[in-house]
């Protein structure tokens, strides 16, 4: 397998994601999380080198598709898991939506003409399990036989768990989205290193994307 990259217009190639290592198979019909710090593709900027974190975000990942395939299997790929090498196999084909769009923009209707439909459908799957899924970016689908499917379980927590201060999760978080969380924290009350509601936490993540979706949809995924 290759190293996956999202080729950004002005910066050139990018690691698709700031957890694990993103790989894939020659013929594009394979993607890899390999929940390892590989140093040559994170170009030395490594976020999660706690080896103990690291496996949390393993262990989240492969519980919440899990769940999702169980309940909801028509949003996630076909997917298998290597336990012992850390790698979750996921069945595509090709690159991921943003990809696919170029790495820009904030509408997909040219790779995806009902996409709104389709995410929306995904976070109303989300809430009726209780889970709160915050790596949410456009890079997180792949489609599959025309329709979107959802990864990046490893930021998801449930209702059931404690909540979270954004300091504390920081190390997920890159620090330019980071800088729009920092935009609408004063609005919605947050004090960075104090637990926040989960719904707090989905009010800030889905309002720092507004520079990766429509304001239409933006709308409309506050309101689920």
């Amino acid at each position: 397998m290759n190293y996956y990259y999202n080729n950004v217009p002005g910066k050139g190639k990018c690691r698709n994601n700031l957890i694990y290592t993103s790989l894939i198979s020659k013929d594009k019909k394979i993607f890899c999380q390999w929940y390892y710090n590989d140093k040559t593709y994170h170009g030395e900027h490594n976020q999660v080198v706690d080896p103990e974190l690291m496996d949390e975000k393993f262990e989240r990942e492969i519980k919440f598709l899990r769940l999702m395939e169980k309940e909801y299997p028509q949003h996630v790929p076909v997917f298998s898991i290597n336990e012992k090498e850390r790698k979750v196999y996921l069945e595509i084909d090709g690159p991921d939506m943003w990809e696919l769009a170029g790495c820009q923009g904030t509408d997909y209707s040219q790779v995806v003409p009902n996409w709104q439909d389709q995410i929306l459908d995904i976070l109303k799957a989300h809430k009726s399990l209780g889970i709160h899924k915050y790596s949410i970016h456009p890079s997180s689908y792949f489609l599959v036989n025309g329709k979107l499917k959802s990864i990046n379980y490893f930021f998801t927590y449930h209702n059931s768990e404690s909540n979270k201060s954004l300091a504390s999760v920081e190390s997920h978080i890159y620090s330019n989205r980071q800088d729009e969380m920092r935009k609408y924290t004063t609005g919605l009350g947050i004090d960075w290193h104090e637990p926040q509601s989960w719904n707090t936490m989905n009010q800030l993540c889905w309002n720092s994307f507004r520079t990766n979706y429509s304001e239409e949809f933006i709308n409309k995924a506050l309101g689920i």
